[in-house]
């Protein structure tokens, strides 16, 4: 593998330097670094960060690859900046078993554009009634730790407990979709001063928070991991808050499109705006924002969820929930979070890559831009303005909340373990 020297970045946002890669790794970290007979990527005015770590990723496969397969999934990552991805359980199969998740394992490794960690799902079936094999699917080749039957909540507490107490015994994390199904019984948008207005069922905000108030009180009676998936109310953040106050063991994550888009969108009937959990109202948004900020929120995760287009293309209540994100993630960050002055490009850098990868005891990933370390990085241009064209996306499916909205930013390079997946915006 030939070198690459990266000249002029910005590390984490800081001052310029040069970053040589030999091979998998980085080699050197200086200023006027010798070029030699290094390939030379030219990155003034750009920012270097740690390859970005998604905890949410949907990919479909095996089961659905009509909406997207691990190969064009992997490729939309990568698009994104992202070097690893957790890929969410509730596939056809479910991946429930050690032979699922090694079988998604493989066919990441087999794409090449990024890293696949399958997340496992806590009950078989995603049925909430009988824990899956979390042992078998640990000691399996993917080496699964975090688990979730996302996509569904894991509704009754003494399957929430059990399955708090076997994953403790390996380090590993549930991953909690938090949603009190009965009080979600033909919801179809946040519950509200919209919902009521368009005559919509509603979603109301206590069906997401008493689910994360139960669940860090039971990690707390444990002693085990608890991470909530896609956090979406200001009541579910002071929960969160008070647990973390509590030095309860409790991460969450908040999804890009949480981050700037509201319950508003809804007036237009157009099912690209439907999502699980839903849009929420704009003092929502701005809660999230501070959260995420000041570290009550750990990480931002996609929830990248593909749908073909004949299941968002139709009515609002027959259409799927769910919107794809990894190729528009860092750029809604960059608008809503960096060019607001919330948080810094270190701070990106620590809620995209360094928590997930945390989150995930994902090896090799989110560590420091520094001599020794894997070659998993990201540049980015921060004043590139650009409007959204799904068209162009990596990802099979083409259901994106951005279509024809202009957003701040666009990754030039991903590099996996020292070899580019993406050049100049386009895949390698």
């Amino acid at each position: 593998m030939s070198k690459i020297l990266i000249r002029g970045a910005s590390i984490l946002g800081g001052e310029a330097r040069d970053v040589l890669i030999d091979g998998t790794v980085v080699e050197r970290v200086d200023i006027g670094i010798d070029a030699g007979d290094a390939t030379v990527v030219e990155a003034e005015g750009r920012i270097l960060l740690p390859g970005l770590v998604d905890l949410h990723t949907h990919l479909r496969e095996p089961g659905r690859e009509d909406s997207e397969t691990v190969l064009t999934g992997t490729r939309a990552a990568a698009v994104g900046g992202f070097t690893a991805v957790h890929a969410m359980a509730n596939t056809f199969p479910v991946a429930d078993t050690a032979g699922v998740v090694e079988q998604v394992w493989r066919l990441g490794r087999e794409s090449g554009y990024c890293d696949v960690q399958p997340v496992g799902a806590v009950t078989v079936g995603l049925e909430g009634k009988q824990l899956a094999e979390l042992g078998a699917m640990h000691d399996s080749a993917a080496g699964v730790r975090v688990f979730s039957d996302d996509g569904k909540c894991v509704d009754d507490a003494v399957i929430m407990r059990r399955a708090l107490e076997y994953v403790k015994a390996f380090d590993g994390v549930v991953a909690q979709h938090a949603q009190e199904p009965r009080l979600t019984e033909g919801a179809q948008m946040n519950e509200g001063i919209v919902s009521s207005e368009l005559g919509l069922g509603g979603w109301p905000a206590v069906a997401e928070e008493s689910i994360i108030a139960r669940d860090v009180l039971l990690a707390a009676h444990v002693g085990s991991r608890v991470h909530i998936c896609h956090l979406s109310t200001a009541g579910s953040v002071e929960i969160v808050r008070w647990a973390k106050s509590k030095g309860w063991n409790v991460t969450a994550e908040v999804t890009p499109h949480h981050l700037l888009l509201t319950d508003e969108l809804v007036r237009t009937y157009n099912p690209v705006y439907k999502v699980n959990p839903p849009l929420r109202t704009e003092a929502d948004v701005l809660a999230l924002r501070e959260a995420l900020a000041d570290g009550t929120i750990d990480c931002v995760a996609t929830d990248h969820a593909p749908h073909p287009h004949e299941d968002k293309d139709c009515e609002w209540a027959a259409a799927a929930m769910g919107m794809v994100g990894l190729e528009t993630a860092l750029s809604v960050v960059q608008q809503t979070m960096v060019d607001t002055g919330l948080i810094d490009w270190a701070g990106v850098a620590d809620r995209m890559s360094v928590r997930p990868a945390q989150i995930g005891r994902l090896a090799g990933h989110g560590r420091p831009v520094s001599a020794g370390e894997p070659a998993n990085l990201t540049l980015v241009d921060p004043a590139y303005r650009g409007v959204v064209d799904p068209a162009g996306f990596a990802s099979r499916s083409r259901n994106t909340p951005y279509q024809g909205r202009e957003l701040p930013g666009r990754v030039t390079h991903t590099f996996l373990r020292g070899r580019a997946t993406v050049v100049d915006g386009n895949l390698a």
